[in-house]
């Protein structure tokens, strides 16, 4: 049973920074990929961040390139994602999301496994 719970998220202003992580747990994730994807109201989840367990290899929306990095830390089995220069428009639920493919997707229905979702709010 993989079980994935986010935190980090909350309310600032346009221009600052948080740092969102995801812990996993329940498996051994060496060979899984992870995911950070986020959704506003009235509108699709979408993607913003990938990273493969195993090499580090990551992948990035266009709409982030530059501001989030995505990372990891084998030894806590926690995924991160740095958020800066955030704007109003990064306004959503975000989500972390494993899955066992070996490539990244930036497919939400690839993903199997989801956490339960942290708010961050930016004010304009």
């Amino acid at each position: 049973q993989v079980q994935l719970v986010e935190s980090g998220g909350g309310l600032v202003q346009a221009g600052g920074s948080l740092r969102l992580s995801c812990a996993a747990s329940g498996r051994t994730f060496s060979r899984f990929v992870i995911g950070w994807f986020r959704q506003a109201p009235g509108k699709e989840r979408e993607f913003v961040a990938t990273i493969s367990w195993s090499d580090g290899s990551t992948r990035h929306a266009d709409s982030v390139k530059g501001r989030f990095t995505i990372s990891r830390d084998n030894a806590k089995n926690t995924v991160y994602l740095q958020m800066n220069s955030l704007k109003p428009e990064d306004t959503a639920v975000y989500y972390c999301a494993a899955t066992r493919r070996v490539v990244l997707t930036t497919t939400p229905s690839d993903y199997g496994y989801w956490g339960q979702g942290t708010q961050v709010t930016v004010s304009s």
